[in-house]
């Protein structure tokens, strides 16, 4: 579970209730049922998120865009494996390779997926260029479906402030139109052409911008990860040292990290 995600959204939201509620001066205060109800317009909100859907789907494909929402809840459940547990578990596996022989890691419990199909590729008896190259494409696969994903939900973002702008000039056109016969409609006219454009900002600006880079940055982490692995299974295939293989896979962790682990090697 990502708590960093879940308080970052409350606290957008909190941030939006306190300046809907807000009262004079520093008077903090959050927002009657009346206050709230000003700002959900139905017409804006179908012309922003219903629009915006269908123009992203003009951007990708069907599967694509469902293949969103999976990524989305992903924000929320996802856990990058810690490189410093991934190392410990890499040498303890050389360690065991080393005494029992490869067929000894068959029994062993690995929960890291890209971990996991080295492990198996070893217990069958695999060549170093063929694991690579395996698992080499195994990444690059998982990345270009990541990537494509994220792509769909980068396009929303940058749809919905422009069909926030549209559901502003629709607003507008309505308001032009009935000016004269009605000029006490101007406020609710003009309230929903503001609320498409705010709705358009919240939309891109607070959720879907903010979850491409958290997506981004879970990528990154674990495409290290995984260049790490492959180093790490490589150098298992060919028997090296448990205790050279853990000098090697130190050089992916920051200077910071490598210090607190030899200051705990050495206590």
């Amino acid at each position: 579970m990502d708590f960093a995600s879940i308080l970052g959204i409350l606290i957008f939201i909190g941030a939006m209730a306190v300046g809907v509620g807000n009262s004079e001066g520093y008077n903090l205060s959050l927002p009657t049922v009346d206050e709230i109800s000003i700002f959900f317009q139905f017409s804006s909100f179908f012309i922003v998120i219903i629009g915006s859907s269908g123009a992203c789907l003009l951007r990708c494909q069907l599967s694509e865009y469902f293949l969103m929402f999976v990524t989305f809840a992903k924000i929320f459940r996802h856990k990058v494996d810690k490189p410093t547990d991934l190392i410990d578990q890499m040498v303890e596996l050389a360690t065991i390779a080393r005494k029992d022989g490869m067929i000894a890691l068959e029994s062993q419990e690995i929960n890291n997926r890209m971990l996991g199909k080295g492990v198996r590729a070893l217990v069958d008896g695999n060549d170093a260029r063929f694991i690579r190259s395996s698992l080499q494409r195994d990444t690059l696969i998982t990345a270009n479906r990541h990537e494509s994903a994220r792509g769909v939900l980068q396009s929303l973002g940058e749809i919905a402030p422009a069909m926030g702008m549209i559901g502003t000039l629709i607003g507008l056109v309505k308001l032009l139109i009935n000016l004269e016969e009605d000029p006490g409609g101007i406020g609710p006219a003009m309230s929903t052409a503001l609320l498409t454009t705010l709705y358009g900002a919240i939309l891109a600006n607070g959720f879907c911008l903010p979850m491409v880079q958290k997506l981004e940055n879970y990528a990154k982490q674990e495409e290290a990860n995984n260049e790490m692995i492959i180093e790490g299974v490589v150098f298992i295939q060919g028997g090296g040292n448990p205790r050279l293989l853990e000098d090697l896979l130190s050089s992916y962790l920051s200077p910071k990290v490598n210090k607190k682990r030899q200051a705990a090697a050495s206590s």
